[in-house]
């Protein structure tokens, strides 16, 4: 396992087990039977991945799925177990592993990112304000600067390579890359999970601006993949500091990306040093999040 100066941690080695994937904040193994989600400390912005990482963020992101996962169980989702100490090819490394991974089922992974704003903002805002368009669909007039939507849209990309960046497409776009079926399937379940994730967590104080789902199929049916509603793919704002014509205070790593955008950096890699009072409150964040959500400290 490989730590940086602040004790995140930013790699692991499970040496004997064979490594999938090392994706922007995940490391992917294969159990043969299932795959071995880890969730490390790293922190993307951008699409970089910094050099330094986020002391416990990996804990955060994988107890903020597994609750949402508990919340919303009627929804099919590739969980297996977060209990690593299950599998005895995993017991020398449970210490480092644990809290922060997840066994799960092996899917095969459909190639859109489905993103659902609730809010206008980001990339959003940006093009409401140059054509009145998000991803192919017409908004009304008089929107402000994280306005709430009038109804949640289902805004998708397709999936980048690591270092690459994604691209919006329609709803249509979607259709002709995985068959209208499935397409319709996703875009719905995406809506509903949006809409019971935000309305639940608005009771807690957070408001959900936006985030983004992957789903798998096994079988030919649709499940719920990877991470959900956590701070690394979604917006948290603090409903109590919450105003519209504003960029809103966040729970989530918008507070790095607004220290990036002070930097003379091109946004290419390899990122900045990041201080250690970003990374602290950065981490804090994190965990604030989770305790709002959760009603739990980490």
């Amino acid at each position: 396992m490989k730590y940086d100066r602040n004790h995140a941690l930013i790699e692991t080695e499970l040496p004997g087990i064979p490594l999938i994937n090392r994706g922007k904040v995940r490391d992917v193994y294969d159990l043969g039977d299932s795959l071995l989600f880890v969730a490390t400390d790293r922190l993307s912005a951008f699409d970089v991945v910094m050099p330094d990482g986020i002391p416990g963020k990996g804990k955060v992101l994988t107890q903020i799925s597994l609750f949402w996962f508990e919340l919303m169980k009627d929804i099919p989702n590739h969980l297996i177990t977060a209990d690593v100490a299950s599998r005895k090819e995993l017991a020398p490394y449970v210490d480092d592993l644990q809290g922060r991974s997840m066994i799960v089922k092996k899917a095969k992974i459909l190639p859109v990112e489905c993103i659902v704003r609730g809010y206008l903002v980001g990339s959003g805002w940006k093009d409401y304000q140059k054509t009145g368009i998000v991803s192919g669909i017409k908004l009304r007039d008089g929107y402000q600067q994280a306005s709430k939507l009038d109804e949640p849209l289902f805004t998708p990309s397709t999936k980048a390579e690591q270092g690459e960046h994604d691209e919006a497409i329609s709803y249509e776009g979607v259709a002709g890359i995985i068959g209208e079926d499935y397409a319709s399937q996703i875009r719905d379940l995406s809506l509903k999970i949006y809409t019971t994730a935000r309305d639940y967590a608005e009771k807690c104080g957070i408001i959900v601006a936006d985030t983004k789902f992957e789903f798998g199929v096994i079988d030919g049916k649709i499940i719920l993949a990877d991470e959900v509603l956590t701070p690394d793919s979604s917006r948290f704002w603090p409903k109590d500091q919450y105003q519209v014509g504003t960029s809103p205070v966040s729970l989530d790593k918008q507070f790095v990306r607004d220290y990036l955008e002070t930097l003379d950096w091109n946004k290419q890699a390899p990122g900045p040093a990041i201080p250690a009072d970003v990374i602290e409150k950065t981490a804090e964040k994190y965990r604030e999040a989770y305790k709002k959500l959760s009603g739990k400290d980490l």
